[in-house]
């Protein structure tokens, strides 16, 4: 028989050299908060927690080697037996179950550890019998969901779990490959010492613990001055402990509640994030004062923790098809500028910004049919030559990536100064070329929470691995290291890899199609500015002619001729505009006619419906209207003052849009003897350019044309295009400074309402949601604003108006009602403002509550 494993009590000396197998998972005792009994795989009790007698009702001693029959309710037995799960880390639950008193309840752990089933009770307060703890989840995970970014996720996951679990401070602790951990978001009390962005060494959660986190997921404790409940007895009669590492009562390592105390803790919570079956980090929460939160709370906030994991996942998916995206627009721009002629390393020259910016890097060298070329911080072509040997010798089918090349590559070292870590990306398979990425060495000013070299200090316990005294920040410089490539850097690089090698291997004729079509589209622009620019004087001479023509005074004269120019003039801006989204056709026939015809007039009469056109064929309508109207001007309908046109807009039976133009009451019309650009335009820029159909007619009592635009350019939905006024917001900018309250018993509501808080300058903000926590917020805080809900559930929230209408604290009160008249004869002066409010019409209410308080 092995050497029975000791029990570790407060008393247990723990040197240095066995600190990081301290045997934390057999510590002998519970909590106070729940009581424990562990049984034979026949129910016979072996073990049971000095504190089972209000349990139980009777003595620790005399339960041991009872059946379990004999002391639980025949019920109570059956629901266990039925909970009774496999599996080495399995761990069932049991809410508001009886024991011996009818009237209490109980909510059960259950768990297998070696040759025992242990069970474990906590009393569950009757008041939150009925309380659904599971729905307060799902409202949080969706304000984490779309996070975005793994800053946000984080930060919106530590102001949740705060939410769930009413800790003083919580924080999102991320383990580095090292073993050490990183406070990467914090969410707290406003008087609390902030630890975000410390670094803590790996010694503070030694190899043990991580291993138990890992297999225990959620871990309480309520008191970190609980002397606890020892387990009778000790040892089995073979001389082993129970094993607790399931154990959600199990009690603390003295090491560790040394290390809460250095802190100002009184109460701790941590419950494990896990990733792909590995632990990725913790939430730490944090109480100044004793916390206990039953176990059906807890057990929701681990689903919380799982579902968070899941978002952590999900964040590293989208990450990757942005490294997808982001290298498919690579791709595209690549092969634009090889379809122009370019050759593949000028080419890379020129997206070398674009590359940038998806791989982060300081320097690039591309190495390439015996060819160097290198931009900003790299190597020079001698010092390429070794370095491109050593490469040779990696692996050739995968990218190489390295943070300190210098501790690989000797030579590198002495060229620190330009490059420390490098990315190589093989483009070709022989002989051996290259894409090598560089990045500087970074003085990775890492802030720890202590100084990780000297991590043994004379504790109460004797010479011990404790935690710091104090938490002075201590920079580490990290000398001949790079920043880490991320994991998104490197899956960007392989598939840039694939991009390149394709390009090596397969060059198609598509572009040479391509560089044809671009020739022929710039030719066109050419004769097209050509065009306009000897159209554009004829057509100023016939606006002043026919302005002059009116009898009016000279002033009139002038005032009409101006507004005609500035219309011709907003016509061309809108053939440049490039803004991608769809708009109005009829502003488009309007916008060109208006140089010509008052928009008032009947000389132009518009049928059917407006639709919505995409901007490509936008930019050709234009050209197409401007021609049509130009001519018309000049030989047509709109050079008379009789004349006049009819645009018709309809729907053929494909979907697609037609446009009928028919000119009346002009001079008679032949066809014209030379056909030059301004025709070409009416007649071939639809069907060339959006694949539609132009026809157009010289009749003699007036042209006549009819277009056809395909469906996939046309939105039929008409739309409004006076959009109301915004509403007047009288307030100026609103900066606060202190602290603030929001009394509101919807979560989400009064979240976002603190964020807004916060926004304007807050330092803190303050949640209440009944009557109760409100006025103790009032009496412990010096109240610079508050925003009130009128109706709390069953209450409301009169009597803290009227306390802070006393004590002359501004406060506005936010109703989703429009009696206000009603609310108005109830509250104190005060301004009130209609739920959803916003950040303007919450800024606005706040505005306005100073000024009647300076009143």
């Amino acid at each position: 028989m092995s050497d029975p494993q000791p029990i570790v009590t407060p008393d247990t000396q723990v040197d240095l050299t066995t600190c990081d197998r301290e045997p934390i998972h057999i510590l002998g005792r519970v909590q106070s908060y729940g009581a424990l009994i562990a049984v034979s795989s026949d129910w016979i009790i072996q073990h049971v927690s000095e504190n089972i007698q209000p349990f139980l009702g009777q003595p620790a001693a005399d339960l041991v080697g009872q059946p379990l029959d004999d002391v639980l309710p025949r019920n109570t037995i059956t629901r266990l037996r039925a909970k009774m799960i496999e599996g080495r880390d399995a761990v069932n639950r049991l809410f508001g179950v009886r024991l011996l008193d009818p009237l209490a309840r109980y909510d059960m752990s259950i768990h297998n550890s070696g040759r025992h089933l242990v069970i474990e009770f906590e009393p569950k307060d009757r008041s939150r019998i009925e309380e659904d703890t599971l729905s307060d989840v799902y409202p949080l995970i969706q304000r984490i969901r779309g996070a975005g970014s793994l800053a946000r996720c984080t930060a919106e996951a530590a102001r949740a779990m705060r939410a769930l679990s009413g800790f003083d401070s919580v924080m999102v602790y991320q383990f580095q490959p090292d073993g050490s951990g990183s406070v990467v978001a914090e969410d707290k009390r406003g008087d609390l010492p902030s630890y975000n962005g410390l670094r803590f060494p790996a010694s503070d959660i030694p190899v043990q613990a991580r291993a138990l986190y890992k297999r225990n997921l959620l871990r309480l404790i309520a008191d970190v001055n609980d002397p606890g409940a020892a387990l009778v007895p000790q040892v089995s009669p073979e001389g082993k402990p129970l094993d607790l590492s399931l154990s959600v009562t199990r009690a603390v390592s003295p090491i560790h509640i040394e290390y809460l105390r250095n802190m100002g803790v009184e109460a701790s919570m941590s419950v494990s994030i896990m990733r792909n079956g590995e632990l990725w980090g913790l939430f730490a929460c944090h109480h100044r004062s004793p916390r206990y939160l039953e176990f059906e709370r807890r057990t929701a906030i681990e689903l919380f923790a799982h579902l968070f994991s899941y978002e952590l996942s999900h964040l590293e998916e989208q990450q990757r098809a942005r490294a997808q995206e982001d290298m498919s627009r690579l791709q595209t721009r690549l092969m634009a500028l090889m379809a122009e002629g370019d050759r593949l390393s000028d080419s890379l020259m020129k997206v070398s910004g674009d590359l940038k910016e998806v791989i982060p890097h300081d320097g690039m060298v591309l190495y390439a049919e015996g060819k160097f070329h290198a931009i900003g911080a790299a190597p020079t072509a001698e010092e390429f030559v070794g370095l491109s040997r050593f490469l040779n010798t990696t692996a050739a089918s995968g990218v190489f990536v390295t943070d300190s090349i210098g501790a690989q590559y000797a030579p590198a070292a002495d060229c620190v100064d330009r490059f420390a870590g490098l990315m190589a990306i093989p483009i070709s398979r022989r002989p051996r070329d290259y894409l090598v990425l560089f990045r500087r060495e970074i003085a990775t000013a890492v802030t720890w929470a202590g100084d990780p070299t000297k991590p043994v200090t004379p504790g109460p316990n004797g010479l011990r691995l404790t935690p710091r005294k104090s938490f002075e920040a201590w920079r580490e410089i990290v000398a001949g290291h790079c920043a880490p490539w991320s994991k998104h850097s490197r899956h960007s690089a392989e598939l840039l890899r694939v991009l390149l090698l394709e390009i090596f291997l397969k060059i198609t004729d598509a572009a040479a199609e391509e560089r044809k079509r671009a020739a022929e589209q710039q030719e066109l622009l050419i004769s097209e500015l050509n065009h306009r620019v000897r159209n554009i004087l004829n057509l100023m001479r016939g606006l002043i002619k026919q302005s002059r023509q009116e009898r009016d005074t000279v002033g009139d004269f002038s005032l009409r001729l101006d507004g005609r120019i500035q219309s011709l003039a907003r016509a061309h801006d809108q053939l440049t505009e490039d803004d991608w989204a769809y708009a109005s056709l009829k502003d488009l026939i309007f916008l060109e006619l208006a140089a010509y015809v008052d928009k008032n007039t009947d000389r132009v009469e518009m049928l059917g419906a407006d639709v919505q056109i995409s901007p490509k064929a936008f930019t050709n309508l234009a050209l197409v209207m401007h021609e049509l109207v130009t001519n018309s001007v000049k030989y047509g309908a709109l050079g008379q003052e009789a004349g006049r046109v009819i645009i018709a807009l309809g729907q053929d039976t494909s979907g697609s849009l037609t446009i009928d133009w028919r000119e009346r009451g002009g001079p008679p019309v032949t066809p014209p003897k030379r056909r030059g650009f301004g025709t070409a335009i009416i007649e071939r820029f639809v069907p060339f350019e959006l694949q539609g159909e132009a026809e157009i007619h010289y009749k003699m009592t007036g042209v006549e044309a009819r277009f056809v635009i395909p469906s996939s350019h046309v939105d039929f939905t008409e739309k409004e295009h006076e959009m109301p006024d915004a509403p007047e917001i009288e307030s100026g900018p609103v900066v606060l400074s202190g602290v603030a309250l929001v009394l509101e018993d919807t979560m989400i509501i009064a979240m976002d309402a603190a964020d807004i808080l916060t926004e304007m300058g807050a330092s803190d903000v303050r949640i209440a949601s009944n009557v109760g926590d409100a006025l103790r917020e009032i009496d412990a805080n010096t109240l610079e604003i508050a925003v009130l809900d009128v109706n709390l559930g069953s209450e409301q929230s009169l009597p803290v108006a009227e306390k802070l209408y006393k004590l002359g604290v501004p406060f506005i009160v936010a109703t989703g009602y429009g009696e206000r008249e009603d609310l108005a004869g109830l509250y104190p002066p005060c301004p009130f403002v209609r739920k959803p409010f916003s950040n303007e019409t919450l800024a606005s209410a706040i505005s306005n509550a100073f000024q009647g308080v300076r009143k």
